[in-house]
């Protein structure tokens, strides 16, 4: 299935392959801005909303083989024969699936956040009761949305993050199908080892990348390697921008 997506060139004559960024759960092609912004000094740059996010088509699966394959469909639609991956979240999880369903179409992968693992614990369960309540409550703009949803949800960031979500009082993500396929985002089926220098960029303070998975993710990518950022939460992009822009350069210039 081929994905939304928004491509941007690169501003300097460059040799490099092009860089895809793919969003995380509840998440859109907006969400890495703020690398893309950076990156495309030189490379070209192709953003994607992941199927049932953003203006993408949705469907009633979410596993990561199906989310790959979408990745794979939009390479091929864009005429893109080998790119770098970079994902957040849920986006990392779909990079990570691509390697083992089209290796070759890898020049080089980046998973921010999160690991290659089955986490069988529920961390959205209050996320999706604050968005059920704002389609309840009939709130048909963001400040509506926002007021209902700081009923159930304590940080003002994931709220806003939420809202970009929120477009003339509709969820541009499907809610339904991401409830019912919720243990199939935060699970996961171990993949053949990818035998080529991936970076891993937990953020310090997160737990979606500890000591406890470092056996399971190595034995998967293992040339992997990790760039902790100090301070930082799950968002780390959002907060150390800095910091994972230096990481990825630093990666990407071997």
């Amino acid at each position: 299935m081929k994905l939304n997506s928004r491509a941007l060139t690169a501003q300097n004559l460059h040799t490099h392959s092009p860089i895809v960024l793919v969003h995380g759960l509840f998440g859109s092609l907006d969400n890495l801005g703020i690398l893309a912004r950076s990156l495309v000094a030189d490379h070209d740059v192709v953003q994607v909303d992941m199927r049932n996010h953003g203006q993408s088509p949705r469907a009633p699966e979410m596993t990561y083989k199906a989310m790959a394959q979408d990745l794979l469909d939009t390479l091929d639609d864009r005429q893109i024969a080998k790119a770098t991956l970079i994902g957040h979240s849920m986006g990392g999880k779909a990079v990570m699936a691509l390697t083992a369903l089209a290796p070759e179409r890898i020049d080089k992968l980046v998973a921010i956040d999160i690991a290659p693992v089955d986490y069988q614990v529920r961390r959205h369960d209050e996320i999706f009761a604050a968005i059920n309540a704002v389609t309840d409550a009939g709130a048909t703009s963001r400040q509506q949305a926002a007021a209902v949803m700081r009923e159930h949800l304590q940080e003002e960031g994931v709220i806003q993050f939420l809202l970009k979500s929120f477009i003339d009082g509709e969820w541009r993500f499907n809610v339904p199908v991401l409830w019912e396929q919720y243990p199939h985002i935060v699970g996961w089926e171990p993949i053949r080892p990818w035998d080529k220098p991936a970076l891993f960029i937990p953020g310090g303070n997160s737990p979606y990348v500890t000591e406890a998975y470092r056996q399971p993710l190595l034995a998967q990518f293992p040339q992997a390697r990790a760039h902790v950022i100090a301070g930082a939460g799950h968002w780390v992009h959002a907060e150390k921008p800095e910091a994972v822009l230096r990481a990825i350069r630093r990666y990407l210039a071997e």
